[in-house]
């Protein structure tokens, strides 16, 4: 058993930077590659599975790939093309997602936090390399599921444990996280859309394995910044639940569906909203047109547009004691995302001659929708830190990310509509979702500020 996770807090020496624990840097710049690799294949995936991989002279070339359509198509039914590429990056996506799970409790209970995260880069660089090839590419899915579940399932908690529990600046740090998260979403799409477009797919994911291999030196380089392990060993006690604590454990179970809402509409960005940028946004000037990846770049930009003005805003309502809670504010980026998406709805009734909508609109959609975002991804995540009992803290975090399972889940089964649905009807469906939400983390709040009055 390993218990690295419950280290000095501050890392080796106590040593900071602008106030901060060194290791931060170390975690964030490991983040940062692993979410350009991530992004970098995940911008290209469905536009690369209709537009390819699943079209004839390529498909029968994918080992496995006949059994594996038999049995999803054995649950969904038959599927078109385009409903099939939907389907497989909605199941990819949520079952990165749930991997964090079982790589929480891996390291909770066996490799601890540093060899969960090396292994899982690893297994990702592979994973991202196999994608250059048809052959391969269930493998490859497979690698990167199993490889983010590891790296994602305990990197998310090793940026809390470089603080006490109690320390404010733990919301700094998910906010940081969160940046790189963003800041990968930004460079990936750009370079990988560009690759892609200029030398095929596959020097594209070639690229996104080197930009993960380069995430892993990183890691290995900065480990004397991190939280030290604890001797492994059966004489280690290990910290046991009490009543209160299993009704914490419970809770927290409860409010991942809630949170799912979120995550229906925001998988969609990365899924079906590809194929809708294509078909609806006018994307050429002159003789050159934008390759479709470059707008979820947008997703990347906006947050460190907008993270400076809404921290100033949240550091004002602590000094007069107004700052929301974290349930309030997720319910707030439900409610923003949810307009964002009816913003998607409505472009239909923008249109030029040749009845394409223009670029500024879906600008404004990222804008906004990121906004939403900042509220509702960094504080949900904060909140499973701060509550979560500490001997099983990491496993539940990945409890948390299993939301992002549950809304990928469903929002590949909804992409199957964008077939027989209108694009008005399409979004305004997304935004529906994510509305009721937000209504339910509200009551999710309220119910937690019961049943926990000291913690909630």
């Amino acid at each position: 058993m390993s218990d690295d996770h419950a280290a000095a807090p501050t890392g080796a020496g106590g040593r900071e930077i602008f106030g901060h624990p060194r290791g931060l840097l170390v975690l964030a710049a490991t983040d940062l590659w692993d979410r350009i690799s991530f992004y970098g294949m995940q911008s290209l995936l469905v536009l690369y599975l209709v537009d390819q991989l699943l079209r004839p002279g390529h498909v029968e070339h994918i080992i496995g790939f006949t059994a594996f359509r038999a049995g999803l198509e054995h649950v969904t039914g038959p599927l078109s093309t385009q409903a099939l590429a939907t389907q497989i990056f909605g199941l990819y996506v949520g079952m990165v997602a749930l991997g964090s799970v079982f790589g929480g409790l891996i390291g909770d209970r066996w490799l601890g936090r540093r060899g969960s995260i090396a292994l899982g880069a690893l297994l990702m660089t592979a994973g991202h390399f196999c994608m250059a090839f048809d052959a391969s590419f269930l493998a490859a899915m497979a690698l990167l599921i199993l490889g983010a579940g590891l790296l994602r399932g305990n990197i998310l908690p090793q940026f809390g444990e470089l603080y006490a529990r109690d320390d404010r600046r733990r919301d700094v740090a998910f906010q940081v996280y969160g940046s790189m998260v963003n800041l990968g979403a930004f460079i990936a799409p750009l370079l990988t859309g560009a690759l892609g477009q200029a030398y095929g797919w596959h020097v594209a994911f070639g690229f996104a394995g080197v930009g993960m291999l380069t995430g892993l030196i990183v890691y290995v380089s900065g480990q004397k910044l991190l939280p030290q392990a604890r001797p492994r060993g059966r004489h280690i006690p290990r910290e046991r639940l009490d009543r209160d604590g299993w009704k914490m454990v419970g809770f927290l179970v409860l409010l991942t569906p809630v949170g799912a809402g979120f995550w229906v509409a925001q998988s969609q960005v990365w899924n079906t909203y590809n194929l809708w940028v294509r078909d609806h946004v006018e994307l050429r000037f002159g003789s050159w047109t934008m390759p479709v990846p470059w707008l979820q770049s947008l997703d990347g930009l906006a947050p460190f547009i907008l993270l400076p003005p809404m921290l100033w805003l949240w550091a004002w309502q602590r000094a007069r004691d107004r700052e929301p809670d974290e349930f309030v504010k997720t319910a707030i980026g439900c409610f923003i995302f949810s307009a964002s998406t009816l913003w998607l709805a409505a472009a239909g009734f923008v249109t030029d001659a040749h009845g394409r909508t223009p670029l500024i609109w879906p600008v404004m959609f990222h804008l906004i929708s990121n906004l939403g975002w900042l509220y509702f991804s960094p504080p949900f995540y904060a909140l499973y830190s701060r509550l979560a009992p500490r001997s099983v803290n990491a496993t539940l975090i990945g409890v948390g990310t299993a939301a992002v399972t549950i809304g990928s889940f469903i929002s590949g089964r909804l992409g199957g509509l964008y077939e027989t649905l209108t694009a008005g009807q399409f979004w305004t469906l997304h935004a529906a979702i994510v509305g009721t939400g937000g209504v339910a983390l509200l009551a999710m709040g309220a119910w937690a500020r019961r049943l926990f009055p000291a913690q909630a």
